[in-house]
Formats: C-alpha cells, structure tokens, sequence
C-alpha cells in the first residue's frame, strides 16, 4: 500500500455492501434450500441446533435434517408469502426427534428458500402485559404529536426490555432527530439530540424500508459464516430479509464507542417512506424471545399506522383551512385584477394561508416587493435564475444564498417560495422567509473529525457521541409539503386570471382574426344551407303540384313560413325561440282575423334554431293542409286544438286536433307535405311524429327531444347554426352510377331527400342515414362502393365514418357548405370536396375525380 492516502470520505461508508456480509449471528442457524429442498448453503454453526455438520448438511434433502413434520408446517407458512420482501414465522416448533422448541422464520430469496431458526425461549416472565388494543388506545388518547412520541417510546420499552428507546426521525436530507425517548433512570438522555446522515448511511436506510426489524443481540458476538460463500452463478447470499443477518464492523465499532451491548431497530414506515425509526439500546447483551419480537414489530407496524392518520389529518386541517383562504384570494383577484399588482395587499392575503415575512410579484416584467426580501435589481436577477427552472413548477429552497450563490441577497433573507402563475412569458408571486437562527445540539460532533481506528480511516465512526452545540444561520424555516400544496392550488387559479391579463394584449389581433374568419365561415355556411333548403323546397313543391299556380303557391307558402321563423330567430340573435309566437305567426299567416279557430294551451317554451325551423316547417304544411281540406277549410265552424307539455325528462309533447271540419279519409298517396309532416321531426330531431287520419278530423302527435327545448326564464344556449343544405335542379340524362350503391350521410331531411333525388337520377341504389352512429350501423351489415359524407351533422362531424370507409377501402366524397378547408383540415386531404348546394354538375364533377367500380 503506497504511502500517499486519498482525501478521506467518510461516505465510502455508503457504499459497503451491508446485506452480503456473509455471516449471521451465533443465536441461531441458517440454511438455504432449493426449489426441490435440497440444502444450498448453511451457516457453520449448524451441528450447536440440528446435530449435523455444516458440510454434511450441503447436498442433502432438508428432510434429512428436520422432521417432516415440521418441514410441512414450513411449507404451508411459506404458501402465505405475498410479495419479496416478507418474512413468515413459526413458533415453538419441534425441528428433530429430541423435540427441542424453535422459533423458525422462512423467506424466499430469489428461487432458493432461506429458513432460520433459533431456539424457543420458554421464559414468558418477560412478555408484555398490555394487549396491543390497550396499547392502541393509550396511543390514540395522546393529544399531541410529542405526547403521542413519548407513549409510543414508553410501549416499546414495555415490549422489548431495553434500557433506552428513543424514537428518531428523518429529515430530507437523512439526518435524524431523537423526538422522544424513554430509558431507565442514571444513563442520561439523548431527547432532542441531532444526528448527521452519514450515521446512518443511504444504503442502511434503504434496507430498514424493506425489512422492519432488526436485532444485534450482541456486539462482542463472533459472526457465523455462511458456507459455501458465493453460488455456482459467483454471487454471495442476500441477507438483506434475514432475522440474524450478521453486522457491520463499521456499525459494531459505532455501538461499541457509545457503550451500548445490544440494540433493537423497528422502521416506522409512512405513506411508503421511511419516517423514523424504533432505536432501541441496551448497555450489555439481550435477546427478547422471537414472540415478543414479532409483537414489538407488530406494535411498531400500528403505531405507523396511527402516525401517518395523525398527519395526514393535521395536513387535512391545515389545507382546508388554507384553501378556504386562498380561495377569498382568487375571487378577490378576479373581481379585481389589480389586486395582483399590490404586494402589500396580496402578502396579507397569503399570510394565514403560507406564512411568508416578504412578498415579490412579477408580471410582464412590471415588479413590486414588500416586507423583507431582495432589492428590486436582485430580485430581477432571481426571476432570470427562476426562469432556468422546469416551467409551471412550484420551488421552494431554505438556504437562498447557498442555492444561488453569485446574487447579492441579504442574509436575512434565507428562504423563497416561487409560485409561477404563467406561461409565457414567466411570472411570478415569490414568499420569502427570514433567516431563522438556531442553535442544534448534535449527539457529537456532526463533521465527524477524521480519527484512525481497526477498520482504517475511512472507515471509522466518530468515538466521541457528547453533546455538541452548532450555531445553524442562512437557514429559514422550510417550506412544508403541505404548504406547497396549497402553492400550487393557488397557482394553478391564478394562472388563468394572469394568462387573460398577460396575453390579452398580444392575442387580442390573433383573436380578432380568428373571430372574423370563423364568422365569415359561419355567414357561408349560413347563406348555403338556406340556398340549398329554398333549393330542396322548389323541387320536392314540382314533385306534388298539379298545376303551375298551385307550385308557386306552395313554393310561396314554404319559403315564407322559413322566413318568419328566420327573422323570429335573428330577432332574438340567434337564441332559442318562442313556441307560442312562431305558432300565432302562422296562424296569422292563414287566419288573419279569424285566428281563435286554433285554441292553444300550454306553458311557453323556447326551441333551439335547429328544432325551431323545423316545427316552422311541419306546422306550415299541416296548416295549409288544413286550409285547403280540413277543419280550417273554407268559412265552416270548423276548429283545431293545439296543445303541448313537458314531460319530468323535459321532452316537449305537442297534440295537433281537428275538430267539426269536413269528413276525412286517409289519401293514397302522401306528397312532399305530408312527409315534411311525418319525417321532418324523426329525422332531424331525433323526435316521434304520428298521424292519424281519423273521419272526424285529423290528430297529430309530436315528440321532440328535451334537448332543444328551453324554459323561457332560464338562459339561452349559445345559438345552433340552422338548417343543412340541399343540391339545386338536376339536369343530365347520365348515369355512371348505374348498379352501384351508395351511402348518404346528411342530417337534414329535405336536404337528405334531395341529394337521394340527384343519386337516383344517376342511377345509383341508396342507403341514407343521418348520424354516425345510424351510418356505423348500416356499415356494419352492408357493403357500398361510395359514400357521400355532410362534414358538419349538427353536433358531430362524419370524419369518424369517413375513417372505417378509408379502413374498408369504399371512396367518398365529403359535402360541406364551410369551404373545403374544414373537410381537409382533417387527415382524408386527398378526399374530393363537394360545395353545396348540391347540384348535378357538382355531384358528377366529384364523381369524375374518384376511382368508381366499373
């Protein structure tokens, strides 16, 4: 070894391989067996418990070495394992025939199957009075934190017998501290001491998360080796579950500068973390019975349990109570966004929410500070530093100068808790706390000068364990997690007040342009469907007229009950309307001063645009129909009830009643009219509509869905873009769909009608469906070689049908009245685009760019 050392670091102590010593304690035995129970490895103490030697035992069945019934019972413990890391016990069980007790513990590593034993200490003199529920309840009456400590340390004395228990906390960094404590009288106190990290190194605590329990039975013990040392793979044991896994020189040689002969470990584990621990110290050897070490584990287990309820209602309370306050303060700010720019107001706003002795805010490079903190030119150059952070996240730091070492801060100020309430650019609230001076008293010398013992110098615990003072300053009472979660409900609301106020400016054009475009889009969209529905209505009214008078007039009648209830609706910007007045409009329309020969009854409702046109166009047509051959016919005493409810769903029901007009009979064939009557509110709707042709007059019944039904005192819904579209007059003899079928998707029944019209005439066999779910139905129980797909269907778009058709390889052509960007907005680019309204030139020129089955 050369003669030049190393800077000595005492964290090589970090790194020492704690599970793999392989060795146990002399109190019991090991052995390792496979998955077919053959003996692996065993502990060269073996022939002391089972009468065999180490080396005979290796290779042979474990049935050869313990009792078959006993080896059975060890089975079945081991079918209850869940999980690596637990570890199942058997008591007073008889391993050989001189039916000698042992305590027995068995645990999986790996493949192989480790099982322990030690011999059964029959001596109940010592094991605890107290049932662990008296325990709980002592436990739960505690009324504080400290007072519930100080009862857990006293019941784990109770339990394990031990001179001194002190239970240890952690702090983030690792370094712990004796919150309580309780030992027998003349060997001094450790409450309230402090101890550095490194005293318990980061792999130790990492091992008392897996295993909860550990006893050293005594520190001058000689360890037992584990033969063979490593597997045939070169591994060495893993004895990170074990119950008598040896120690550590460098922790015996910790426990021996103390004066301490035995020592007992319980973790306390919270919410998955190591918490603290159950430390317990006795000055010369002891071993508590596996029984009342398995119940100090229990006891240990609970009173986490109870701990972590503890905290988390305490957090509970805290947080509600903040949150109630940081709500106050968001409703404050957006009342009045000025708010954010006044620290002094928002500092006492935050107060009883995160307590903070300073404020600063920084928004859209504008700052203000309050109480103590950093100058404004420092605190600038802090939001640079906090800009170089992950965005959106909440950072708390208690020792701002050593974290950001090159600003020039007061070192009063020493902690910061930056809440950022943007996106772009940066902003922020930042709390600051004062420097909290402190004294800590440290059980020895936490710097842990370098002194040179049996294991080397870096390897050798601290000798000296007296109290030592250390005057702790740049430090500021941390920021709790509990706090910070309450930052971060606060930031999280803030941010959309500050995002209106930070970007407004700079997104006003932005939005002023995507408005105008989407409004120029919507006026398209508009003016086309109208075209294409007046478009629909002059070629179904062709269909039915028996003379040219008699289209005019229908045509006339038609497009004047749409443009009553067009000017209803544009009266009233586009909101819902009323029932009631688009009824006596029409009745207006057709009566004059004769309108009481329609009596209505029911509460006024409102309808949404799209329901609204069509009850406009089903009461034209019964009306006229009515006029022409029914009770409202010629200048009889004829009548019509019209009535209309809302059922507990908030579904509108309308009646329609003719009464002493002349005899009816049902005609043989029903015109455009009368289908407008029937189809209008099923297929646009969603709705129920059913006629009935009764000798005494006609009765019809209408359903249309709560959905676009409004009470007239509750708020209008945002307007619903009327009407779809329709093709205009088809010319051309052509038929290049002849013998081909074709699917139709178009929301809107006359518009429906009229393209099944073009389809037809282009010799096509049609399917016609106006949702997509009623479009997916029909897929799925017949093929189409095209389809013709209405982008916009009210609520939903067609672009989902348009993927199973692209799926199944089947062309189509998408129709759309926005323009031909909303289509190919969509991944279906290369689809053609047909403009409505339709007309045959359009329908043939889209055909023409598609590849149709010959």
């Amino acid at each position: 070894m050369s003669g030049t050392r190393e800077p000595v670091d005492l964290t090589n102590c970090d790194r020492e391989p704690i599970h793999q010593l392989g060795a146990i304690q002399p109190f019991g035995f090991l052995l390792q067996v496979s998955s077919d129970w053959i003996v692996t490895r065993a502990s060269v103490n073996l022939a002391e418990f089972l009468g065999v030697t180490q080396a005979d035992a290796l290779g042979r069945p474990a049935s050869t070495l313990i009792m078959p019934e006993a080896l059975h019972t060890i089975r079945n413990k081991l079918t209850t394992l869940r999980g690596a890391d637990v570890v199942e016990r058997v008591f007073a069980i008889a391993l050989t025939p001189d039916q000698s007790k042992f305590d027995v513990a068995v645990h999986f590593n790996e493949s192989q199957v480790i099982i322990e034993g030690e011999r059964c200490q029959e001596d109940r003199r010592n094991a605890p009075s107290l049932s662990m529920r008296s325990m709980m309840s002592r436990l739960d009456q505690a009324e504080t934190l400290e007072a519930f400590f100080r009862e857990g340390a006293r019941q784990a004395r109770a339990l394990t017998g031990f001179d001194r228990v002190m239970v240890y906390r952690f702090d983030e960094g690792g370094s712990g501290e004796v919150v309580a404590e309780a030992a027998r009288s003349g060997i001094g106190s450790f409450l309230g001491l402090h101890y550095p990290a490194s005293d318990i190194p980061v792999q130790a605590r990492a091992l008392y998360l897996r295993n909860l329990f550990r006893i050293i039975a005594d520190v001058d013990a000689v360890p037992v080796p584990i033969l063979p040392e490593r597997d045939e793979h070169g591994q060495p044991l893993d004895l990170s579950m074990s119950v008598l896994r040896s120690v550590s020189p460098i922790h015996i040689e910790y426990l021996k500068n103390m004066g301490v002969g035995a020592s007992l470990s319980i973790s306390i584990v919270v919410d998955g973390k190591l918490w603290g621990l159950f430390a317990c110290h006795h000055y010369e050897p002891r071993l508590p019975s596996a029984q009342s070490r398995s119940t100090a584990e229990l006891f240990g287990q609970m009173f986490a349990s109870r701990l972590e309820s503890r905290e988390r209602r305490l957090a509970l309370d805290y947080e509600t109570k903040a949150r109630r306050i940081a709500d106050r303060l968001l409703t404050s700010v957006a009342d009045n966004a000025s708010l954010l720019d006044d620290p002094a107001w928002l500092i006492e706003a935050l107060a009883d929410a995160i307590p903070a002795d300073g404020i600063g805010v920084w928004i859209n490079g504008r700052l203000a500070l309050a109480g103590i903190g950093p100058d404004k030119k420092n605190f600038a150059s802090l939001v640079r530093h906090l800009n170089r952070n992950a965005g959106g996240r909440i950072y708390a730091v208690d020792r701002l100068s050593q974290t950001y070492p090159d600003l020039e801060i007061d070192a009063v100020v020493a902690g910061m808790l930056a809440i950022p309430i943007s996106r772009s650019p940066r902003d922020y609230v930042v709390l600051f706390r004062q420097e909290l001076v402190r004294t800590v008293r440290w059980g020895g010398d936490p710097h842990k000068p370098v002194e040179y013992g049996p294991n080397g110098p870096r390897l050798t615990p601290r000798k000296s364990f007296e109290e030592w003072s250390e005057l702790v300053r740049g430090r500021s009472l941390p920021f709790t997690e509990a706090e910070q979660r309450v930052a971060e409900t606060i930031r999280v609301t803030l941010i959309e007040v500050v995002l209106r106020l930070t970007d407004e400016a700079s997104m006003a054009r932005q939005m002023a342009n995507e408005r105008q475009e989407l409004l120029i889009a919507e006026l398209n969209h508009r003016v086309r469907n109208i075209l294409s529905l007046i478009t629909g209505i002059i070629r179904q009214s062709q269909a039915t007229s028996v003379s040219l008078g008699d289209y005019i007039r229908q045509i006339e009648g038609r497009v004047q009950s749409l443009a009553r209830a067009h000017d209803q609706i544009t009266r009233d910007h586009w909101a819902p309307a009323s029932l009631r007045q688009l009824l006596l409009a029409e009745t207006a329309a057709y009566l004059g001063k004769n309108a009481q020969r329609i009596q209505m009854r029911g509460e006024d409702v409102l309808l949404e645009l799209q329901a609204f046109s069509t009850a406009a166009l089903v009461f034209h047509e019964l009306m006229t129909n009515s006029a022409k051959y029914g009770s409202l016919s010629g200048a009889g005493s004829g009548m019509v009830e019209l009535g209309w409810s809302r059922d507990d769903e908030g579904n509108l029901h309308i009646g329609w009643r003719e009464k002493d007009g002349p005899l009816v009979t049902e005609p043989t064939r029903h015109g455009f009219g009368s289908t407008i009557i029937r189809r209008s509110i099923p297929y646009d709707l969603g709705g129920k509509a059913e006629v009935r042709y009764n000798k005494d007059g006609l009765e019809a019944d209408f359903f249309i869905p709560g959905r676009y039904v409004v009470r007239p005192t509750s708020e209008r819904s945002d307007s619903v873009p009327f009407g779809a579209t329709a093709p205009k007059p088809i010319a051309g003899d052509r038929q290049p769909l002849s013998g081909l079928s074709v699917l139709l998707v178009e929301n809107n029944l006359i518009i429906a009608m009229d393209g099944e019209d073009i389809l037809r005439r282009l010799g096509a066999e049609i399917a016609t469906a106006p949702s997509v779910a009623e479009a997916m139905e029909i897929l799925a129980h017949r093929s189409f070689d095209l389809a013709l797909l209405d982008v916009n269907l009210g609520d939903e778009t067609s672009f989902g049908i348009a993927d199973r058709l692209a799926a199944d390889g089947v062309p189509f052509i998408f129709a759309t009245g926005y323009g031909e960007g909303i289509a190919q907005a969509h991944s279906h680019s290369d689809a053609p685009v047909l403009q409505k309204p339709y007309t045959m030139e359009g329908v043939t020129d889209a055909l023409a760019r598609l590849p149709l089955p010959k």
